[in-house]
């Protein structure tokens, strides 16, 4: 329990940390690096502080080591087992729901493709695509992603139509959704780490706030994008949300808007303060020691307790 409590605390402060340098960051540069860097020591440091920086948990004096033996250690070790169980059932879960949606999706877009062929094109301005009846704006695949576009998409004007379209193929390009699957991937692993949740969530937000910028760096006009993504999202409000995908997560779509069209500049005192604040965390992060039961007090425990045994 106190190690679940540590490596959280842990991605919490790193978790701080990414925001800090997120803001410091200019507006032209790509911000999901920092999170994937975020993501990985959030996983790393743990597993290296459960062997370079660990106190021992436990009482000095022989009675306490008799009663952590006979009763504290039984109570922990069991507490340990359940946990252990409810971690099992929460990753297996967490990856059945993920194998049924990748199905469905899967299988969304293979009757598209069945039902639709010759009737809608197999690619928009040079970019292939999928036309579906109402899944996407999105982009699909671990290994070969596809641009998947709903039907109503066709309907719109040229123009708007480019936006949509290019957006997505900057996903595909960049290959935004394997770095989203294993970062996923590692939340399904460790349910458990709610740091780890908060995390991916900001690595959502960075990897489309990092397609918007590239798009409106190609093809202007951020007002005109930005119209686009409350249009797209009035017409897509009640369909399927995938990632990456225009529209991004729930709730994400009023913070990329701000960003886009009236990001905030920093003042002097932000400057200064920022990284002095995020430079505090590190060294919090740093020195927060690893609670673990070290074997040598349990060795001591079980000794003291069987020589005070009656013979």
């Amino acid at each position: 329990m106190l190690c679940i409590l540590y490596v959280n605390a842990v991605g919490f402060l790193l978790g701080n940390i990414g925001v800090l340098v997120e803001r410091l960051l200019p507006t032209t540069m790509a911000r999901r690096w920092i999170w994937c860097v975020i993501l990985l020591a959030s996983i790393a440091l743990p597993g290296y502080y459960r062997y370079h920086h660990a106190f021992a948990v436990g009482g000095t004096s022989d009675a306490a080591m008799v009663v952590l033996d006979a009763g504290l250690a039984s109570q922990i070790s069991a507490l340990d087992i359940a946990i252990g169980h409810v971690w099992t059932i929460a990753t297996g879960l967490l990856a059945l729901w993920a194998l049924v949606n990748a199905g469905w999706v899967s299988h969304m877009v293979r009757v598209s493709r069945t039902r639709l062929r010759g009737s809608v094109p197999s690619a928009i301005g040079g970019v292939p695509v999928v036309i579906t009846d109402s899944l996407g704006p999105a982009t699909v695949g671990v290994w070969r992603s596809r641009v998947i576009l709903p039907r109503w998409v066709l309907a719109l004007p040229d123009s708007q139509r480019q936006y949509i379209v290019r957006h997505e193929d900057e996903h595909r390009r960049s290959h935004d959704a394997t770095l989203l699957f294993l970062a996923s991937l590692v939340v399904i692993l460790i349910p458990w780490n709610a740091a780890l949740w908060w995390q991916l969530r900001r690595f959502s937000l960075a990897v489309e706030m990092d397609c918007d910028r590239r798009v409106v760096s190609t093809l202007g006009d951020p007002h005109a994008y930005g119209s686009l993504l409350l249009a797209v999202g009035h017409a897509s409000n009640r369909g399927p949300r995938l990632q990456p995908a225009l529209l991004g997560g729930t709730g994400m779509l009023e913070r990329r808007l701000t960003v886009l069209l009236a990001p905030a500049p920093l003042r002097l005192v932000q400057r200064l303060l920022l990284p002095v604040a995020a430079s505090v965390l590190l060294v919090l992060v740093l020195m927060t020691p690893h609670p673990v039961l070290a074997n040598h007090t349990h060795a001591h425990a079980r000794t003291t307790s069987s020589s005070a045994m009656p013979r």
